[in-house]
């Protein structure tokens, strides 16, 4: 700890930058202002951010050694603004070895109003869009600022209703006064409501950043000298609400409609509002973990099947089915069930698996709900089926609960477990739960009941939030019947840590350490990845976090969801990654300062994705002083060659497919490219992902169509070849995925059973001959003597198979990565990196994320 630490706080939620530092003075727990600034933003957060904040370090001569604590505005906010400031805030604080402590971005607004002299009620109301607000009351006296209540969020005429319902119902006696950068767009909606505080109190400023901060210190919530307390993997933004796509997930799945998700049919009478979709064929098909268990959110028609296991566990305390159903709509609760195939663990039928989901194969073995009021959740019921415990079900279905009611402003988790019910509390004090009471005589036959509370990141699980070390680490004890669990993801991410690819397995010893070394951060899609790279191009670590088991409920990635994960796995990620190294390299400890440089993926990809990466990756290099490095994600699949051949080198002809990316590139030297061709609409990846979702077998469609294309015949079905012979390498798979799709729903018209093998290699069959005749067209044209992969479809065994014999005859080599390299991973990423930092080729401190890159362009 420096002889005087200070605190850099900051928050990007709004249209303005409020940067602040202070002078920690622990004998007072006070945070002493130091400097504060305010800058408008106007959707440039990630450009001006650090800039501003290495600008007025500067200015106060204040060193990044001395940060002993960041502070960051959690929100709510604007997402991506909230992001931004999350994710420098946890790569600086990650790299410095300092605390990160977050605060409410409203309750710092209250703060900075505060400050300047406000006393008595005050509502701050801020912009969440969609004609909504996020609004919170508070009381100010002289002895500082005190919330009334949690975040949420609502509409903004309801709010402004409930205000002047209170108003006028006399509860309160003084007068309402009104702040946020919401009065922005409804000045004249809250008007009747109370009197609006001058403008330019509407927005958080660095000394309301730094009261608030204070104010944690003070109060116990926070300590920002404690840097093992404050984790920088444990801070989560605000949100208080879950995704678009969950939300109509759940408006969906309250709806009582029994369709048979594998086949996009009704098992009964469909309802007037509702039709078979592709998208319907998809949205359920979560992925099995290890026992063969789903874990999806509850729908209406599984409410009989959640009230015949309540009789079974819950006796005279069950519910019926239509307090169940009942349960589902509420804008305020979540729930999420288990379902198993329609055998029993041993073989046998599963206990009461006569019901409804029975005939669907697959059947209910456990069931979760939550209620979220005040910034709590109630866990309101919780039950498995006896015959399948000891699998980690209650776990599962918890951590689930709690982590939906975290994005819907929960901090804290609360249940009543039976007093003779020992098993249960010590499952409930493994999640750092504690008791807190008893409610005399509370279940039917009097029994007391146990009042439990604790917070919620130890029920939703560690690795949910600390990433990939955590994860490896984490077990739960025991279950609701005090039986021991087995391991869980309850981040909805896998982890895969590459010790090394197959062609990198020597490592260096520490005292043979080339330099540079290199970390590299990959986010362009739904893999958060990070690896560290020698000066002899060795990788000593590779570590990807997925997040493909949770995509796969919707048939794709969804974009908001891939950002939201990304800030939750990062900080894991890239821990795991020096730890792997530094295990390889035969050191106790590597840390960021150990580095040479830091490297990024910037472009392309999905720009809330890329923005977590970027802004980490900036945050980390800045607070470590190493030069940032950045990298054209395209240009990593293709240096994804070197894993598999380290001699690999230009000039060559690659094929880079995945998905979001069809084209061929002459690769004339390292750095210079020439794109000879590229899909004018859906890329092959998408290609097998839609018909993977039309046919009902899940995502990521790629291996699960090329899994059941083994089986079938490719021949059987003539699908067209589009642009086979359009005498260009233009690619066109709109047309193919339209024709599959069409051939499908033909075949369920005319009630034929479809030949899903026979469907899946002759679509397949289709896509790999217009591949190998364009690849044909490339190395005739370039004359180029080596043929290679890049992109996740590259590991398609008959698109593998195909260009072998290709080459074979055009006495050309071909090249392709290993398969643990095709999809995206961050090892390519580092290679990149490590020559671009050889060239000088750095990124300054306004580095943003680009959705598009020209791989031809010079960058």
């Amino acid at each position: 700890m420096p002889e005087t630490a200070y605190a850099l706080a900051f928050d990007t939620a709004n249209e303005v930058i409020s940067i602040g530092l202070g002078r920690l003075n622990a004998a007072a727990c006070a945070v002493e202002p130091v400097a504060a600034v305010e800058v408008a933003a106007h959707r440039a957060s990630n450009t001006q951010l650090l800039v501003r904040v290495d600008a007025l370090l500067r200015e106060a001569g204040v060193e990044r050694g001395q940060l002993a604590c960041v502070c960051v505005g959690r929100g709510p906010g604007s997402f991506t603004g909230v992001r931004i400031a999350m994710a420098t805030a946890k790569g600086a604080a990650q790299a410095l070895g300092a605390a990160l402590v977050g605060v409410s971005s409203l309750d710092v607004v209250a703060w900075h109003a505060w400050a300047s002299g406000v006393r008595g009620r005050l509502a701050v109301v801020a912009d969440a869009m969609r004609k909504e607000v996020y609004p919170v009351r508070y009381a100010l006296d002289d002895a500082g600022v005190h919330r009334l209540e949690a975040d949420r969020v609502v509409k903004a005429q309801v709010a402004t209703q409930e205000l002047v319902d209170e108003a006028s119902s006399g509860a309160v006696a003084d007068a309402l006064q009104l702040t946020g950068d919401g009065l922005a767009k409804y000045a004249e909606l809250f008007a009747p409501a109370g009197a609006l505080l001058p403008e330019e109190l509407w927005a958080p400023t660095g000394r309301g950043l730094l009261l608030a901060l204070q104010d944690a210190w003070r109060t116990g919530a926070a300590d920002p000298l404690d840097a093992q307390r404050h984790n920088p993997a444990f801070l989560l933004p605000v949100y208080t609400r879950l995704s678009d796509a969950e939300e109509n997930e759940r408006i969906r799945l309250a709806k009582n409609d029994p369709k048979n998700l594998a086949t996009g049919v009704q098992d009964a009478a469909p309802r007037r509002d509702q039709r078979a979709t592709m998208h319907d064929t998809a949205v359920l098909n979560a992925r099995p973990d290890e026992h063969g268990i789903t874990y999806k959110p509850l729908d209406a028609a599984h409410a009989e099947d959640v009230a015949a296991m309540e009789s079974q566990v819950m006796g005279s305390d069950a519910w019926n089915a239509a307090l169940v159903a009942d349960e589902l709509p509420r804008a305020d609760r979540t729930w999420w069930a288990a379902y198993a195939s329609g055998e029993g663990p041993d073989a046998g039928p599963v206990a009461g698996s006569e019901g409804a989901s029975s005939a669907r194969g697959t059947v209910l073995v456990g069931y979760a709900g939550g209620m979220v009021i005040d910034g709590q959740v109630q866990i309101l019921k919780i039950g498995t089926d006896p015959a399948w415990r000891r699998r980690g079900i209650a776990r599962q279905l918890i951590s689930r609960v709690a982590s939906d009611a975290r994005d819907l402003g929960a901090t804290t988790c609360s249940l009543e477990v039976r007093a003779s019910n020992a098993g249960a509390q010590a499952f409930y004090e493994s999640l750092g739960m504690h008791s807190i009471g008893k409610r005399p005589h509370y279940y039917s036959d009097r029994e007391d009941a146990v009042i439990m509370e604790g917070p919620l990141q130890g029920v939703i699980g560690s690795s949910a939030v600390g990433g990939a070390a955590d994860a490896k680490a984490l077990r739960a004890v025991t279950e609701d019947a005090g039986i021991q669990e087995s391991s869980v993801d309850v981040a909805g991410m896998t982890l895969r840590v590459d010790e090394a690819h197959d062609a990198q397995k020597a490592a260096q010893p520490a005292a043979q350490l080339e330099r540079p070394l290199i970390l590299a951060i990959e986010s362009s899609c739904d893999a958060t990845a990070a690896a560290i790279v020698d000066g002899k191009g060795n990788l000593l670590s590779d570590v990807v976090a997925s997040q493909i088991d949770f995509h796969s409920r919707f048939g794709g990635v969804v974009p908001e969801i891939a950002s939201r994960k990304h800030i939750e796995a990062i900080c894991g990620v890239c821990d795991e990654c020096l730890d792997v190294a530094a295990q390889r390299l035969g050191m106790e400890r590597l840390t960021w300062s150990d580095l040479d440089g830091v490297g990024v993926t910037y472009a392309p990809g999905l720009v809330g994705a890329l923005v977590v990466g970027v802004a980490f990756a900036k945050g980390a290099a800045w607070a470590a002083d190493k030069p940032l490095v950045g990298v054209n994600h395209l240009e990593g699949h293709m240096y994804a060659n070197k894993i598999g051949a380290p001699d690999f080198a230009p000039p060559a002809v690659v094929s880079l497919v995945s998905g979001g990316n069809t084209m061929l590139v002459h690769m004339r030297g390292w750095g210079d490219y020439r794109v000879l061709g590229a899909t004018i609409d859906d890329a092959v990846g998408e290609a097998f992902d839609k018909v993977a979702k039309a046919l009902g077998l899940g995502y990521p469609g790629g291996p699960v169509v090329s899994a059941q294309g083994a089986k079938g015949n490719p021949k059987a079905i003539e699908f067209p070849r589009a642009m086979m012979h359009s005498g260009d390498m233009r690619f066109s798979l709109s047309g193919l995925k339209t024709a599959v799709v069409t051939y499908i729903n033909n075949e369920r018209a005319a009630g034929r059973e479809l030949n899903v093998p026979d469907i899946c290699a002759s679509f397949e069959a289709a896509v790999v001959d217009v591949q190998v005749k364009k690849a044909e067209m490339a190395l005739h044209e370039t004359g180029a003597p080596t043929f290679c992969l890049g992109g996740g479809v590259a590991a398609n065994p008959v698109l593998r198979a195909a260009y072998g014999k290709l080459c074979k005859k055009m006495q050309v080599r071909l090249v392709m990565p290993p398969l643990s390299a095709c999809g995206d991973n961050a090892g390519m990423i580092a290679l990149v990196a490590l020559d671009r930092f050889r060239q000088g080729k750095f990124y300054g401190l306004e580095t943003d994320a680009q959705a598009h890159a020209d791989l031809e362009q010079e960058y």
